[in-house]
């Protein structure tokens, strides 16, 4: 495993060493419509572990729906961010 390991980092070392113009992609497929592409897809971001209160009910209601109830505040709280923050870009588009 550790000789594989070695073997893939020199190989991608000796890629990286290269100038763009003396590596071949002649094998790679060009993309030309990129209509379907999918912004995002593979981005992560970084979790943060915080302590929140809530209200008993807005808990109750959350764990309601079965698991993932903080996954589902994360949601609520993204939405409620991306709707205030086109709310922000209108109002910057008006003046």
């Amino acid at each position: 495993m550790r000789a594989r390991r070695k073997k893939l980092q020199n190989e991608l070392s000796a890629l990286a060493a290269l100038p763009d113009a003396k590596i071949d992609t002649s094998d790679i497929r060009e993309i030309a419509d990129w209509s379907r592409a999918v912004v995002g897809k593979f981005y992560r971001p970084i979790k943060q572990s915080v302590t929140i209160r809530l209200d008993a009910d807005v808990l109750a209601w959350l764990k309601s729906e079965g698991g993932g109830y903080q996954t589902r505040i994360n949601q609520l709280l993204r939405g409620a961010m991306a709707s205030q923050s086109s709310r922000r870009g209108r109002t910057r588009t008006r003046s």
